[in-house]
């Protein structure tokens, strides 16, 4: 098949259609605004994330000439849709896209958008006003560009570096207490202390608690200009808007492949539709040799506990879970089993399996997704003190896993850059203290 055989009217009718039978099965979604591009622009939309638009940066176009030449030479295809969080949301088609495949990525559409409403991870992430926010952060930038006394050289050192940690924040939507209320709450503490308990507290000591929002320290204590706080600040947000989309890959992805295939299965397809979209469906969910598919694992795992629980469960996990938390409460060891899940390690030049998932090795199996998951990759690095000659010390919260020296090196020299000074970085390698 072809795009020839389909028209803007009859994805129009295929919208109402699938709208009106989402509705009758619970979800509730954001508006969905469907663009219609060629290869060539969902290209360009991939490299900037989906944005419309976007402040310039040499990594997106790297990105976009690496996707360019891998699809050129056909060592890697292109996504049937893309879909950002917004109100209402934006989803691009791909014109070369059959029409079978076009009503596949509506009911898709209709998953993802009801996720980005409902699930708790995306509450702060204010959808209404994503694009303008984005349109302006591109403005602000363009501005210090321009600026003779900035110039695109600064401009592009600060982004290089605040790109460098920009997930070095805070990963949950938890309410924080601002320095001066902190340091009302220590005050308060050591008044009425009776047993000498915070009687060792330094109340001037910046931070009095660790702070894991590197690049909002930097902006309240750095000595630096108004204009790279505000470029931090741009990169800050835009992180904390894809943070939860990190942390819920699995589940996004699986509780959309969900309903492409529940609505799907109650449309009225014509007859020619059926074995295409049943072969599309499973490309899309199958296992991955050698990695995790998370559309195979999230659609597998919803199907699951709508099996055992009933579909009021898959709509609760859906509304409080991430990731972590959703395999943690519903993988069980016959899902380990039935999904192949194992572990594995490198060991030299080479990757050996480490546990696999049997009666005995399951639990471990699971730790080892649940480590390598969402957010839980990237190291946790938190800022300890601000020292007497302004020398910034962090600690890299250890769990296991040692630091990759030479990228700690590079980010270490990264955030040396922003705040203008000595920056001392803790870890711990093979066991012992290392200071980077």
């Amino acid at each position: 098949m072809s795009s020839s055989d389909w028209t803007m009217k009859d994805l129009e009718e295929w919208d109402e259609k699938i709208c009106e039978l989402a509705k009758e099965e619970g979800l509730d979604w954001f508006p969905i605004r469907y663009e219609v591009c060629d290869y060539f622009s969902m290209i360009g939309h991939m490299s900037y994330h989906g944005m419309p638009t976007h402040y310039g940066h040499w990594s997106h176009g790297k990105q976009f000439e690496r996707t360019h030449q891998m699809y050129n030479l056909g060592m890697e295809g292109l996504p049937y849709e893309l879909i950002i969080n917004s109100d209402p949301s934006i989803s691009y088609l791909m014109r070369e896209n059959p029409a079978y495949l076009q009503i596949l990525i509506m009911c898709h559409c209709v998953g993802h958008s009801d996720f980005f409403k409902h699930n708790r991870m995306f509450a702060n992430t204010k959808p209404g006003t994503v694009v303008q926010r984005f349109r302006n952060a591109k403005k602000r930038i363009q501005g210090y560009v321009e600026n003779t006394n900035i110039g695109i050289d600064a401009v592009e050192e600060v982004l290089d570096a605040a790109h460098a940690v920009q997930f070095q924040t805070d990963r949950y939507p938890i309410e924080k207490l601002s320095p001066r209320q902190l340091k009302k709450k220590y005050i308060d503490l050591i008044n009425n202390d009776e047993d000498g308990e915070w009687s060792h507290i330094d109340i001037e000591k910046i931070p009095l608690e660790p702070q894991y929002d590197i690049l909002k320290f930097i902006m309240d204590y750095g000595r630096i200009p108004d204009w790279k706080k505000d470029v931090l600040n741009i990169v800050r947000e835009q992180a904390q808007y894809f943070i939860p989309q990190i942390q819920t890959k699995i589940m996004n992805e699986g509780w959309a492949s969900f309903w492409h295939y529940r609505l799907m299965h109650k449309l009225e397809l014509p007859q020619k539709y059926h074995i295409p979209f049943l072969k599309s469906h499973n490309q899309v969910i199958r296992p991955h040799i050698g990695g995790l598919n998370p559309y195979h694992l999230g659609f597998e795992m919803f199907r699951r506990i709508e099996e055992r629980y009933g579909i009021e469960e898959c709509f609760l996990a859906r509304e409080s879970a991430h990731d972590v938390s959703f395999l943690r409460q519903y993988l069980t060891e016959e899902d380990a089993q039935d999904l192949g899940l194992f572990s594995f390690a490198r060991q030299r030049d080479k990757y050996k399996i480490t546990d696999i998932s049997d009666e005995e090795g399951w639990k471990s199996v699971k730790q080892d997704l649940l480590k390598n998951i969402g957010t839980n990759p990237i190291p946790v690095i938190y800022v300890n003190e601000v020292m007497d000659d302004n020398t910034l010390t962090l600690v890299h919260d250890h769990d296991g896993r040692d630091l990759e020296l030479q990228h700690a090196d590079e980010v270490v020299l990264h955030i040396s850059r922003l705040w203008g000074d000595v920056i001392k970085l803790f870890t711990v390698v093979e066991g012992d203290t290392w200071e980077i």
